[in-house]
């Protein structure tokens, strides 16, 4: 009776599209980098002394900005194997916006503090967050396409985000002490994610039924 539930759940979303989850966490992301964007504070005077002094808030502009990008490219490459769309695959991916959508807030916040322990802790905590729902994007989209992708594939985007997650949680326990050294492991592992592919091969969508 609940499988059959779900089923039909699952029918009522049957004319959504991939494209237009894609389209509409677009506008999400595209309102995140605006709201970033609008919270940048000038210098207190027109000098450039006073320009250098707020390096910690074009630091943590430009941290979180590549940030943005990077999530919004891994996430087009996840959903562009989905084949259709489930209620399941909705939530999901509305958690992994939730967490994206806390950026603004902690940028603003380690800027001003200027990088203490406490903000660039919760900092790093908002980068597990979105690690975490990416790894449920990505188990609600490869298992569409399960007979067509390679599971190397699969295992190694998983151990990718795994990985990660830890040295998020790393740069969560050294931030206690050492911010700095904590904001830095952050923005390494940001490298980590430049390219979201991690296999040269290429990956074959299954075609769909009639």
């Amino acid at each position: 009776m609940e499988a059959h539930s779900q089923e039909n759940t699952n029918e009522d979303f049957r004319n959504y599209s991939p494209e237009r989850i894609n389209a509409f966490s677009d506008g999400v992301f595209a309102i995140i980098i605006t709201i970033m964007i609008l919270e940048l504070k000038h210098p207190s005077k027109p000098t450039f002394s006073a320009l250098f002094a707020a390096w910690p808030v074009w630091i943590s502009y430009l941290v979180s900005y590549v940030f943005i990008a990077i999530v919004w490219i891994n996430h087009h490459y996840v959903l562009k194997h989905a084949t259709s769309v489930r209620l399941r695959l909705i939530w999901v991916n509305f958690a992994h916006l939730f967490s994206v959508s806390l950026i603004p807030f902690l940028t603003d916040w380690i800027a001003e503090t200027r990088l203490e322990s406490v903000p660039v802790v919760m900092y790093a905590f908002v980068f597990v967050l979105v690690n975490v729902t990416y790894l449920f994007l990505i188990r609600e989209t490869m298992y569409q396409v399960s007979t067509g992708i390679r599971h190397q594939t699969r295992q190694i985007l998983y151990r990718r985000s795994v990985l990660t997650i830890f040295l998020f949680v790393g740069a969560m326990i050294i931030a206690i002490w050492l911010p700095d050294i904590g904001f830095l492991m952050i923005c390494v592992c940001l490298i980590i994610y430049l390219r979201p592919e991690v296999t040269k091969g290429r990956i074959v969508k299954p075609r769909e039924r009639p």
